[in-house]
C-alpha cells in the first residue's frame, strides 16, 4: 500500500485495492483526495498512469505537480486552461511596459525642459533674441516628431509590444 495501511487517494476514489507498487501512492496521498480527484476528472486515471510510467521516477513528482496545476486551471477555465492565465499575464506585462515607456517619455521631456531652461539662463541677454533656427537643439519635441524620441528611450525589448512609429503619440500623465 502507498502510505501506511490506508489506500492512496486514487485507489480510494477508484474503489480498488492499493497495491505495494501502486504508481499513484507516492504522489496522491490519502490525506489529500481532492488532488487526485481533479486530475482524474480532467485527464483520467488511465492517462495519468501511462504518463507517470513513461517518466523516470525522479521526474514524476514534478509531472504530478504540473498535472494538478493544469487540471485546476482547466476546471476554472475549461476552454483555455493555463494558456488563458498565461495570456492574461502577458497582456498585463505588455500594458505595464507601455506605462513604463510613457513614464520614461515624460521623464525625458521634463529633463529636456530643465535643460532648455538651464541653457536659456546661461545665454547672454543679447544672444537670447536670435532667430529660432539657432536654438532647435534645445526645443522640446512636438507631436509630429515625438516618434523620434524613442531613440533616447530604452523600451523593453519584448515581442509582445507592437510599436507603430507612424501612430500619433498621445501623452498621458501617470500622476494626475
Amino acid at each position: 500500500m502507498g502510505s501506511g495501511s490506508s489506500p492512496c487517494a486514487s485507489c480510494k476514489l477508484l474503489r480498488r485495492r492499493c497495491a505495494k507498487d501502486c504508481i499513484f501512492a507516492p504522489y496522491f496521498p490519502s490525506d489529500d483526495p481532492h488532488k487526485f480527484a481533479i486530475v482524474h476528472k480532467v485527464f483520467g486515471a488511465s492517462n495519468v498512469s501511462k504518463m507517470l510510467q513513461e517518466l523516470p521516477v525522479q521526474q514524476r513528482a514534478d509531472a504530478v505537480s504540473s498535472l494538478v496545476y493544469e487540471a485546476n486551471a482547466r476546471v476554472r477555465d475549461p476552454v483555455y486552461g493555463c494558456v488563458g492565465a498565461i495570456s492574461y499575464l502577458q497582456n498585463q506585462v505588455s500594458q505595464l511596459q507601455m506605462q513604463l515607456a510613457v513614464a520614461q517619455t515624460e521623464i525625458l521631456c521634463i529633463q529636456m525642459q530643465h535643460h532648455q531652461d538651464d541653457s536659456a539662463l546661461a545665454l547672454p541677454t543679447q544672444m537670447q533674441h536670435h532667430d529660432d533656427d539657432d536654438y532647435k537643439p534645445f526645443l522640446l519635441p512636438t507631436t509630429h516628431n515625438l516618434d523620434n524620441i524613442s531613440q533616447y528611450i530604452n523600451f523593453a525589448s519584448s515581442s509582445n509590444v507592437i510599436q507603430d512609429p507612424a501612430a500619433t503619440v498621445k501623452r498621458e500623465s501617470l500622476w494626475t
